[in-house]
């Protein structure tokens, strides 16, 4: 039985374990982070192939020298998605319809962030380059509110440690409907929609932030839209984050560490096809 290190959080390899034992592949958790170990003595081994890189690329780098093993999506692949400004650039390149865009490098003086916010019919989305669920992001409605949430991304900047000093002006679709996109191995997987609870009058659609993911069925133009953002970044298991307006649709994020969803919210084939990607990746 081909045994596979799993890095992602509890939820995703719960949901994974079983199907893919199923599929006479095992299933295990490795997680380098918030804990110690011995280099000597390492506390995971015995793995022919690993699920995904791990998120903590420091740490990470040291479970990839200790496991010696393949990655589905391995350290490149997840820098191509980690970043927003360079996965939107690629698609960009690539003809994959995406948002209207300003990416800005901190410290930018106040000329260059008024000249971008006047790209933008108002409101508009700022965005954090590196993080995840939706944090940090805000909406702002005139110049003032922009240079003062700037202001504080600027502050944050200035400490040493801070590794990206970036983030993205970006166009805001308001009444899109926001789907998470699956792709295994190239071919669409399944999809689900993030919806806030009725009543709930927030613009931000994270499931970490209280949206609810149903499974729906894409229409064949978003299915081919999500497959041509993995092909363009060479992900081979990612998720791709659609807004779709009445007249367009884009690619707004992409992730190669996507949680996985219960399995009633993707094509009956979802598993089968991800246990031929991971017996393809050890055969590496």
């Amino acid at each position: 039985m081909l045994r596979l290190a799993v890095t992602t959080r509890a939820e995703t390899y719960e949901r994974i374990e079983a199907p893919l034992r199923e599929r006479d592949i095992a299933v295990g958790h490795v997680d380098p982070t918030e804990r110690s170990f011995a280099l000597s003595s390492p506390p995971f081994e015995g793995y022919d192939v690993g699920f995904v890189y791990p998120g903590r690329l420091p740490e990470g780098g040291v479970a990839d020298a200790l496991l010696g093993v393949p990655w589905v999506n391995d350290r490149e692949a997840i820098l191509r998605s980690r970043h927003k400004a360079e996965a939107l650039a690629r698609l960009a390149r690539a003809g994959v319809a995406v948002p209207e865009t300003v990416v800005v490098s901190s410290p930018a003086d106040e000329d260059d962030l008024r000249a971008a916010f006047e790209r933008f019919d108002p409101p508009v989305v700022v965005k954090p380059n590196s993080t995840t669920r939706g944090t940090g992001i805000a909406k702002v409605h005139d110049l003032d509110s922009l240079l003062g949430v700037t202001d504080y991304l600027s502050l944050i900047h200035d400490f040493p440690a801070t590794g990206d000093r970036s983030y993205l002006l970006q166009e805001y679709l308001p009444d899109a409907r926001d789907y998470r996109a699956m792709v295994v191995d190239g071919a669409y997987a399944g999809a689900v929609e993030r919806r806030l609870p009725e009543g709930e009058e927030r613009w931000k659609h994270n499931v970490h932030r209280g949206a609810v993911a149903t499974g729906v069925r894409l229409p064949a133009d978003l299915r081919a839209l999500a497959e041509e953002a993995a092909a363009a970044l060479g992900v081979a298991y990612l998720g791709v984050d659609l807004l779709v307006t009445d007249d367009r649709a884009v690619v707004n994020e992409t992730n190669a560490r996507p949680t996985v969803d219960e399995a009633t919210k993707y094509e009956p084939g979802f598993y089968d096809a991800l246990a031929d990607l991971i017996r393809a990746t050890a055969e590496r």
